[in-house]
């Protein structure tokens, strides 16, 4: 009788170290919608999450790093880049994208977050890392749309998406006028006829 191979030890996906992320994040999510970005501690989030504030700090380093991750990861998931093949639907979903985000808690308050600045250096560093990134993940909508030649190869991907997302952020912000259904639609074809004109 021969002895049989033990059984591989199959890891749950996940885990522990996924959950406490997750954990952390949502925590730091929510002090910022309830509490403002000024007034978020480690410590608070550590206490909401249920865990020691050593594990945060262990993981993130400072409460920087802890932001710029909570933000990105709630503005990836609200709003994701499309990719439809055409940049006329890609342009559009994401602005849709991006006006039901700040119809959310959420979503507002990082807009209003996103507006008061900071005289932290590692904060304003921060938000300048965030808008970045954001701007590098929805820069490849106007990147893809200039390789198969539906917009100039010059074209200005920080101006065109900041003419595209500026008036919605504005109305969320200001509620002045409300965001109608086919405003993303609406921007979307007078930015794209303004960059178009100049070929």
């Amino acid at each position: 009788m021969t002895e049989e191979e033990p059984e591989p030890i199959r890891r749950r996906p996940g885990g522990r170290a996924t959950r406490v992320r997750q954990a952390v994040l949502a925590a730091a999510m929510e002090m910022l919608v309830e509490e403002g970005i000024t007034r978020l501690t480690v410590a608070g989030v550590a206490a909401r999450a249920g865990v020691n504030e050593t594990t945060v700090y262990r993981r993130w380093g400072s409460r920087e790093k802890l932001v710029l991750d909570a933000l990105l990861t709630g503005s990836n998931e609200g709003i994701p880049v499309p990719d439809t093949g055409a940049v006329r639907t890609d342009l559009a979903a994401f602005a849709r994208a991006l006006a039901e985000y700040l119809a959310t808690p959420t979503g507002r308050s990082v807009a209003q977050a996103a507006t008061l600045g900071s005289d932290d250096p590692d904060l304003a560093e921060a938000w300048q890392a965030f808008w970045q990134s954001r701007l590098d993940q929805a820069g490849t909508i106007i990147g893809r749309a200039v390789e198969r030649g539906e917009l100039p190869p010059d074209t200005d991907t920080a101006l065109a998406l900041e003419l595209l997302c500026s008036p919605l952020q504005s109305r969320a912000l200001l509620g002045h006028r409300p965001i109608e259904p086919d405003l993303p639609e609406r921007l979307t074809d007078l930015v794209l006829d303004g960059l178009r004109g100049r070929t």
